[in-house]
């Protein structure tokens, strides 16, 4: 369990990541997508700042403050305009289940990096014919002659090209601990022999791109799986992480979004007066208050849950998928409060329009999730095996 952070150290930790990102903004975020690059300049401050380890222990280098405080990392840059989906996975996802389920000498090696950002992981776990039912993916990993040989596909895997290693999900079974069949989690290097990839074009404006790895009898040191015997323990031990995460994201960009429109809206004079104090535009952009605050108190019931060592899968899910059509909803209603401006570049919105809708897919579509709640929470009968 992480300590939680104090409220002053929270908002000092938020005004000191806006500091950074507003050095960089929406503008360098467009440019690193457009020019292929990967953000890694803002990454690197981030991670000299102490940003992306607050919730790494520290004894391995970050803050030890948990979840909470990397919500409001992720929530903060968004809310600059450059909202990062490697903030779910690296430091979040990647570095839980090494905290977590991780022996010594992995800890040891990627931990203090991925505090600092001097190291960044992907994760690597679905595949073209599994789509949410993580058990049935058919990648798999054989121990032979000492070593784990990887066999298969993953798809849609995020900064492949900007990672160090990744952590795969392969079915797996035997091994130096005789692991029992299922699942398994192993720490593979993007370069590793064998492993190939393909980018996925997708219609989003983002330094982080998307990919198809087939993996050709790539092989593994047998001390490359994370948590052993663990297997989904160790897989979900790393998806509320990536749901409180992602729905930080999208808090942060549905600040970023009514932001703009509340200054556009009461700057912007047609007939006298500013379109502002046309209920028209009033109105949605105080639905859009109204629902982000709502969402991020579910984010931060989300993110202490977990904190407190609880399972907070209800509560993950809710913030997420509340998160996800909030930041929908207010984009929208930013768009629509300026007008054909909403559609320029220059504005800085439609920008983000791919981004938002992909957050109602990935890592987990509102589909799933609602089904997750209805089971969970209200105890209905489980549609999905």
């Amino acid at each position: 369990m992480n300590e939680t952070a104090g409220t002053e150290e929270l908002e000092a930790l938020r005004d000191a990541v806006r500091q950074v990102c507003t050095r960089y903004g929406h503008d360098y975020y467009l440019e690193t997508s457009a020019s292929a690059g990967n953000a890694r300049e803002l990454w690197s401050d981030l991670g000299a700042l102490g940003a992306l380890g607050v919730a790494i222990p520290e004894e391995h280098g970050g803050g030890g403050q948990g979840m909470e405080a990397l919500a409001v990392v992720a929530e903060e840059v968004a809310a600059c305009g450059v909202p990062l989906m490697l903030i779910a996975l690296s430091p979040a996802v990647c570095a839980t289940m090494l905290r977590d389920h991780g022996s010594v000498e992995q800890q040891a090696a990627w931990l203090p990096g991925l505090a600092d950002g001097s190291k960044v992981l992907a994760f690597a776990i679905t595949e073209p014919d599994a789509g949410s039912n993580a058990h049935n993916i058919s990648t798999r990993a054989s121990f032979e002659d000492g070593e784990w040989v990887l066999r298969g596909q993953k798809y849609y895997v995020s900064h492949v090209d900007n990672a160090d290693a990744m952590v795969v999900i392969a079915q797996a079974e035997g091994g130096p601990d005789q692991l029992a069949p299922g699942p398994k989690a192993f720490l593979v290097p993007v370069d590793a022999p064998g492993l190939s990839r393909s980018e996925i074009e997708v219609e989003i404006v983002s330094p982080e791109r998307q990919y198809s790895l087939f993996f050709d009898d790539v092989r593994v040191p047998a001390e490359a799986v994370v948590g052993g015997e663990k297997g989904l323990g160790v897989l979900f031990s790393g998806l509320n992480p990536e749901r409180i995460l992602s729905a930080a994201l999208l808090n942060g960009i549905a600040r970023y979004a009514l932001d703009k429109a509340v200054a556009y809206a009461r700057e912007r004079v047609v007939w006298d007066q500013p379109i502002g104090a046309h209920q028209a535009i009033a109105h949605p952009l105080a639905h859009a208050a109204t629902r982000l605050a709502a969402a991020r108190l579910l984010t931060l019931e989300a993110a202490r849950a977990t904190d407190r060592g609880e399972t907070g899968g209800v509560a993950a899910a809710m913030a997420k998928l509340e998160a996800s059509e909030t930041a929908s909803y207010a984009l929208d209603a930013a768009i629509q409060t300026h007008g054909g401006n909403g559609m320029a570049r220059e504005y800085g919105l439609a920008t983000l329009s791919g981004l938002v809708r992909l957050f109602k897919i990935a890592p987990v579509s509102s589909e799933m999730l609602l089904n997750h709640i209805a089971h969970k929470a209200l105890g209905l009968p489980r549609s999905y095996r």
